[in-house]
């Protein structure tokens, strides 16, 4: 679990970098990217959310849960690069 919580972790930490950056430039871009980026905000929200327990869970239940979080990380990861290509 060590080597996928530190992946969560830097995966995390990239996600939250990219959303600040977004977050910026938002305000000038198309209905569609708006729309699509409050859809990425929420998951990532619900993602943090979800995540912060997983952090301290420890067990082969927890890589499971940390695999899906993973998972759910890269979605939003390229849902970030599609807004950012779209501004």
């Amino acid at each position: 679990m060590s080597h996928e919580k530190s992946t969560l972790d830097e995966l995390m930490s990239t996600l939250k970098q990219q959303r600040d950056e977004i977050n910026l430039k938002i305000h000038l871009a198309g209905d569609e990217a708006k729309q699509e980026w409050k859809t990425l905000r929420d998951r990532f929200d619900k993602l943090t959310a979800d995540y912060e327990p997983v952090k301290k869970a420890a067990g082969e239940s927890a890589g499971n849960v940390a695999a899906s979080l993973k998972l759910v990380a890269e979605e939003i990861k390229e849902g970030f690069k599609r807004v950012k290509k779209a501004l």
